[in-house]
């Protein structure tokens, strides 16, 4: 596991050493969080770890006793399903980001069509997007595609990832003509265009969580919620649900 990998490090450091704090976090929010992270390292001296994945994938690790201090999910219902089991406080989750649903194709394909175009537009080949039934990013699609009428014409032309971020690569490798990703994930792939958002009624609002896990952490917690963080978040296309004044 990631985790366990990450744990082994951690012990490794100098004795007497901070531990870094451990965070668990949806694969959309590597860019934004990578420089949140270094600009929280830079200002405090206290490290960062951070473990990208899959939002179902950290939950069921945390589940499985990952020793995580913050968890950042791209689904409120796994932060749910953790303070449903005794793993999170309530009052230890604050609903942080937004984010659109995004339509995506290889940035030197100018031919392809909307979304009103799909499953033709696919020209043979499949479209790309996050596991369907467990992945926030897939659900989303699935959820989208299906309130407009395109879903069963899809569903055989799928290729599914672990995560959105390995969606996002199939198409701007090529090897995907389209794919369904975040807004933010076309903003910041410069290898593949955005080729249309998906209306916002046809899917459920697309909001992250933030969970405090270790009760001890709440230095990186906060700062996550800070105007600085704010700024990277902003920049980085997403939208401002709650932070720090």
């Amino acid at each position: 596991m990631v985790a366990a990998l990450l744990l082994s490090g951690l012990c490794a450091g100098p004795v007497g050493a901070a531990e870094p704090v451990l965070v668990f976090a949806a694969a959309s929010l590597k860019t934004a969080l990578d420089e949140i992270a270094a600009q929280f390292e830079g200002e405090t001296g206290q490290d960062v770890a951070l473990s990208y994945a899959g939002s179902s994938a950290l939950a069921r690790q945390i589940e499985a006793g990952a020793p995580a201090d913050v968890f950042l999910s791209a689904n409120p219902d796994w932060v749910d399903r953790l303070v449903d089991q005794g793993l999170v406080r309530r009052r230890d989750v604050v609903p942080l980001l937004s984010n659109r649903l995004a339509l995506v194709a290889p940035a030197q394909d100018g031919s392809a069509a909307g979304i009103d175009a799909l499953p033709d537009a696919l020209a043979g080949g499949r479209l790309a997007m996050a596991l369907v039934d467990a992945v926030p990013a897939g659900i989303y699609g699935k959820q989208a595609l299906g309130t407009l009428g395109l879903w069963p014409a899809l569903q055989d032309h799928i290729a599914q990832t672990d995560n959105v971020s390995a969606a996002l690569r199939l198409v701007a490798l090529g090897e995907a003509p389209l794919g369904v990703v975040y807004a933010t994930d076309a903003q910041a792939e410069p290898l593949v265009r955005l080729v249309s958002l998906f209306p916002e009624d046809s899917h459920d609002p697309i909001l992250y969580p933030l969970a405090r896990l270790g009760a001890g952490e709440r230095g990186f917690f906060d700062y996550l919620q800070s105007p600085e963080a704010a700024a990277v978040f902003s920049r980085n296309g997403f939208g401002l649900v709650a932070h720090v004044p």
